[in-house]
């Protein structure tokens, strides 16, 4: 902690320490999507799950063509027809070959397979002999090998990975049908502050959209979180304590609440005042964000406090909350992916903070990205609409004044 401010860091750990990861079920694949895994998955079948075929083709004997030419073309005789899922396995004696496509298992007898394309024929005279053209380039050509991915009881995915289109193909791929995941944090999210009216209803002098709810609402959701109420109250404090009592108590108590706005150092801060003994609030070397609050019930509800302007309320939503609602279904890497790109323009940075910049990567030269603000504001944190903008936040090390064109700058990536 430096001039009374905490760093980073030491606010993270605080939430961290307080996360305790949550129950787990059990599910078919396609109720995982999304989901983080919680075991690991391991593989009930090889990928392949036997030699089968790369091609449209000839199942053969390597040693019968490998002279072949088209000068000396090699005739064989095809004694067998092999579908794709085809249980058939026929005996191939030496000059004989079978037709065989693309993912059917290939004969016992075979070791190398020629396409198509590699015989007089081709697909339209297939049925009784092969020309083969061309020798193939070695034995085992166009042969998938059985487990040559994956064997029976090797580990496909690690606990801890969420399962996103890809890692679910890989599972079905490997004969896992049920895979063990995280349930998902049952999430509140509060807006605080008089002045917040629905977007589009009539507002009177001094009045503002209400923001934050939404843009906290879709961040944990694609964090894996379920919302499981969203709605915004006054400063006048007996709304708000309604609201932390539904969310803390009975069958349907939250793992975590999010309050935007009522932490900072002013009048009317209701999260201060009505959960003052509750939470810690904290000033953090960070720009934006430095006002945040956080704590643990007695219900075991977390609770995060955040500032109420738009980009604090995100940059601290990714800081913070974003972490600890990955640490609570159990995923293993809890933060952004980063990359270190030049800065394509200067810009200043606040004094003895740590400055999160809304920015955007100019790809205009594939062989060298750059980072630049999203918008001339900088990080200003009333600009809501950099945040429209923005695919990255730019981060600054405190002890950094300005950032001059060229210097390498760590990029936090904000896609998902």
């Amino acid at each position: 902690m430096s001039g009374g401010l905490r760093t980073v860091e030491e606010q993270l750990a605080d939430v961290l320490a307080a996360v305790r990861p949550l129950p787990t079920r059990t599910v078919g694949l396609a109720d995982a999507a999304g989901c983080v895994l919680r075991e690991a998955a391991v593989a009930r079948g090889g990928i392949p799950d036997f030699d089968n075929s790369a091609m449209d083709g000839f199942a053969v004997r390597f040693d019968d063509v490998a002279g072949a030419s088209p000068e000396h073309p090699v005739d064989l005789a095809v004694v067998a027809d092999l579908p794709a899922g085809s249980a058939d396995d026929p005996s191939l004696s030496p000059g004989q070959a079978a037709r065989i496509m693309t993912g059917a298992p290939v004969p016992t007898d075979a070791d190398t397979i020629v396409p198509f394309e590699d015989t007089a024929g081709g697909l339209d005279d297939s049925l009784t002999t092969a020309r083969v053209l061309a020798a193939p380039a070695r034995r085992g050509v166009f042969l998938r090998r059985a487990h040559d991915d994956i064997r029976p009881g090797d580990t496909v995915l690690d606990s801890g990975v969420p399962l996103g289109p890809r890692q679910l193909a890989a599972l079905a791929a490997a004969d896992i049908a049920r895979v063990t995941v995280s349930e998902a944090p049952h999430v509140v999210v509060i807006s605080t502050g008089s002045e917040l009216v629905e977007p589009g209803l009539p507002r009177s002098r001094g009045q503002i959209p209400e923001s934050n709810g939404l843009l906290l609402e879709t961040l944990v959701r694609q964090a894996g979180g379920d919302v499981v109420r969203r709605v915004h109250v006054d400063d006048g404090g007996s709304a708000f304590r309604r609201e932390i009592a539904a969310a803390t108590t009975g069958g349907s108590r939250a793992d975590v609440v999010i309050t935007s706005g009522g932490v900072s150092a002013g009048a009317y801060e209701v999260v201060k005042t009505e959960l003052g003994d509750a939470l810690r609030f904290s000033r953090v070397a960070m720009q934006p964000g430095k006002p945040q609050a956080f704590g643990v019930l007695p219900s075991g509800t977390l609770v995060f406090g955040l500032p109420g302007n738009p980009v604090s309320a995100a940059v601290s939503f990714d800081v913070f909350v974003r972490p600890a609602l990955l640490a609570l279904q159990g995923r293993s890497d809890l933060h952004r992916p980063a990359l270190r790109l030049p800065a394509a323009e200067s810009w200043h940075t606040p004094p003895g903070r740590r400055q999160y910049l809304p920015a955007v990567i100019d790809r205009s030269d594939p062989a060298r990205w750059r980072v630049r603000p999203a918008t001339p504001g900088g990080s200003g944190s009333h600009l809501a609409g950099a945040l429209a903008l923005a695919e990255a936040y730019a981060v600054v090390p405190a002890e950094t004044a300005v950032v001059e064109p060229g210097d390498l700058v760590e990029v936090l990536l904000l896609e998902g």
